[in-house]
């Protein structure tokens, strides 16, 4: 990264990148050119050359081998349609994305990678329709454990965002990087059911979660990966004691208002999508924005990094509320509970996440990007959450990138010296604040430059950024005993004493004089 004028560093250049279909389950698949040049090539037909603002369909059935190259530059979303959805167009088509759709399609992409593991329920508009008097209770409607094994999770995530994959247990062992025997176990210790019985359920979930969306039975059938309409009947009103079509009919007598589960969402979006991509007149506006959104308390087994694209969001940890608002990236720590928000017209995209070995962390930790990171963030994204990246591509390449740019939004707090080694040893402190490296000797003829053009000492100056940053973080929200840690005080009286004497005030009374003003 180069920094730029205002001391905040520019995005790197963003690199070719390649992805193909082998190995993987045949679904039709859509690619849209946000910025540069992609092609799409598919065995025994034409190659698509597509430009920004284009996209490109390709079915599922009868198109066997298709990879995507996109030229340096490029940031383009491959976006996977369900296969229930129709009626689809049977040939691969070329079409132009029209105005106002972009955001759209970036939040449609958002939806289907991120897991919808999340919702422990459905709501209970859609479980008090289908509990009626001498009928089963409404426990079945309880979504089965998560596995926690990290193969079996990876099935189990796949397969709740997409129910109709229809992998043999070996198919999704190799998929996984298992063996059947190990996926099998997993599923059965973690979950208590089956692979075949935890996937039962979810199919059926998802049923009810498309019948409240109004879509009909046969529809439902196929979204959740029935081959025919009695046998997905069969199946549903052994685990609910009433037939798809009586809860459909339920559902559209009911007064109370049923909103659409995630996805459902994603269902219907898909819906909209492919009259865009038919040309339909009718569709030439892009469909709203989801409203207000949040998640239930949950912690996840990786630290996870997330991105406000657009609008703005919240996490909640405890009583502790960090504010997430445009171009803000947080580092969610493993095992943590939490929860996360969205406010309406808002977007967020997850940028990759990082094991317990590679980053210590303990709090949420956040740092802005300006608006000329989106593409770069983009396509941060979609490596992390697609099989379209670079052919080098390093999933802990994100840990530098974060680790840079709080590094270069640290150096906005404190002056800075412009001799270029005194600048980089600077910028290198800024890194590392925290660390067991942050004290390296440094030459006496940087010591003389920190003097002349920061008016501190280089111990002095050390000292203010620590202050500084400490200050930035409890404005973030952080507690001041995760702030000490983060700027490098093994004790929070001590900590406190330091930040007491820079800024006139403890950092409970900082905070809170802040949040007041705020």
């Amino acid at each position: 990264m180069t920094p730029a004028p205002d001391g905040v560093s520019n995005p790197p250049p963003i690199p070719a990148a390649r992805s193909d279909s082998t190995g993987r389950p045949r679904r039709p698949l859509l690619i849209w050119v946000r910025t540069g040049t992609a092609h799409m090539h598919i065995d025994g037909y034409a190659t698509f050359h597509l430009a920004a603002g284009q996209g490109a369909w390709i079915p599922a059935d009868g198109w066997n081998h298709r990879a995507i190259v996109t030229e340096p530059g490029t940031v383009a979303f491959p976006l996977w349609l369900h296969p229930g959805a129709g009626p689809l167009p049977e040939e691969p088509t070329r079409f132009a994305v029209p105005a106002g759709w972009q955001d759209w399609l970036i939040q449609y992409f958002n939806l289907q990678v991120t897991p919808l593991s999340g919702r422990r329920y459905l709501q209970d508009a859609i479980t008090a329709l289908l509990h009626r008097p001498g009928a089963r209770p409404s426990a079945p409607l309880t979504l089965p454990e998560m596995p926690g094994a990290t193969a079996a999770r990876g099935v189990a995530e796949e397969l709740i965002r997409d129910p109709a994959l229809d992998l043999t247990v070996e198919q999704w062992a190799t998929r996984a990087l298992s063996s059947p025997r190990t996926l099998r176990r997993d599923f059965l210790a973690d979950t208590g059911l089956t692979f075949e019985q935890w996937r039962l359920r979810h199919r059926l979930i998802a049923a009810v979660e498309f019948l409240a969306a109004g879509y009909g039975v046969d529809q439902v059938a196929a979204r959740v990966g029935f081959a025919s309409r009695n046998g997905f009947t069969r199946a549903f009103k052994q685990q609910f004691g009433l037939t798809p079509h009586e809860v459909s009919r339920k559902l559209s007598a009911s007064s109370a208002r049923v909103n659409l589960t995630q996805r459902a969402t994603v269902a219907r979006q898909t819906d909209d999508l492919l009259h865009m991509v038919r040309g339909d007149s009718t569709f030439a506006s892009a469909p709203d924005l989801l409203p207000p959104a949040r998640t239930p308390p949950h912690a996840n087994d990786k630290h996870v990094l997330t991105w406000i694209y657009r609008g703005s969001g919240y996490l909640d940890h405890g009583a502790h509320r960090y504010e997430r608002q445009r171009g803000v990236a947080t580092w969610i720590p493993a095992g943590m509970q939490h929860i996360t928000g969205l406010r309406e017209n808002s977007i967020s995209l997850p940028l990759g996440t990082a094991g317990t070995a590679d980053l210590a962390l303990t709090e949420p930790l956040q740092v802005r990007f300006p608006p000329t990171w989106d593409d770069y963030l983009m396509f941060c994204a979609i490596s992390a959450r697609s099989g379209l990246h670079p052919d080098d591509y390093d999933p802990r390449h994100i840990l530098d990138l974060f680790t840079d740019q709080l590094a270069a939004q640290r150096a906005l707090s404190v002056p800075m010296p412009t001799d270029p080694r005194a600048r980089t040893a600077a910028m290198d402190y800024l890194r590392r604040i925290g660390t067991s490296g942050e004290t390296a000797d440094i030459p006496a003829d940087i010591h003389r430059a920190f003097r002349e053009q920061t008016a501190m000492t280089f111990t002095r100056w050390r000292y203010a950024a620590r202050m500084r940053v400490a200050r930035d973080l409890l404005l973030g929200g952080a507690r001041p005993s995760a702030v000490a840690h983060r700027v490098g005080y093994a004790h929070l009286p001590t900590f406190s004493a330091a930040f007491s004497r820079f800024h006139g005030l403890s950092p409970r009374e900082y905070r809170r004089c802040e949040t007041e003003t705020t």
